[in-house]
């Protein structure tokens, strides 16, 4: 085995990790940092005090966590404010980092395996759909095996 395929055999089980762990974990509709500030009953002002920050910029905050618009060094900021601490993690939507590469790799198979069957089908050559889903099987494990450079590539 590669250094390389080493390496990623090592990313892939951190996200996998973080995945699982944040599996449940849904962003409050009003964000974070308001819910953690009324969950440990603290003022805006209060907020604004430990942070440094006028109180607007604590309601600026919320609002612009709210809208995605927050950066990781306010969230970070605010956080250790109200004495937590700001977590942020990318983690496949479902399932795990393989499901992702599997999905590529179908859809990847099913294209190839479409177009060439296109072709057989003018000489005469047309696979069955037993055929044609056995290949597409076999061709996504081989994609998956040797993710040529163009795996991910939109074709």
């Amino acid at each position: 085995m590669s250094v390389k395929s080493t390496v990623r055999k090592q990313y892939v089980q951190i996200i996998n990790s973080a995945a699982q762990q944040l599996a449940s974990l849904k962003k409050p509709s009003e964000g974070w940092l308001s819910v953690l500030r009324k969950a440990l009953g603290m003022s805006g002002a209060q907020v604004a005090m430990r942070a440094g920050v006028t109180r607007s910029a604590i309601h600026q905050a919320e609002r612009n966590e709210a809208n995605g618009a927050i950066t990781i060094k306010q969230m970070q900021k605010f956080a250790e404010a109200m004495g937590g601490r700001f977590v942020y993690a990318i983690v496949p939507e479902r399932g795990e980092v393989a499901d992702i590469i599997q999905l590529q790799a179908r859809r990847k198979a099913e294209a190839r395996v479409v177009r060439a069957s296109a072709h057989m089908a003018l000489e005469n050559q047309s696979l069955t759909s037993k055929q044609q889903a056995q290949r597409i099987n076999d061709l996504a494990d081989e994609l998956i095996r040797e993710m040529p450079s163009d795996f991910w590539e939109v074709k």
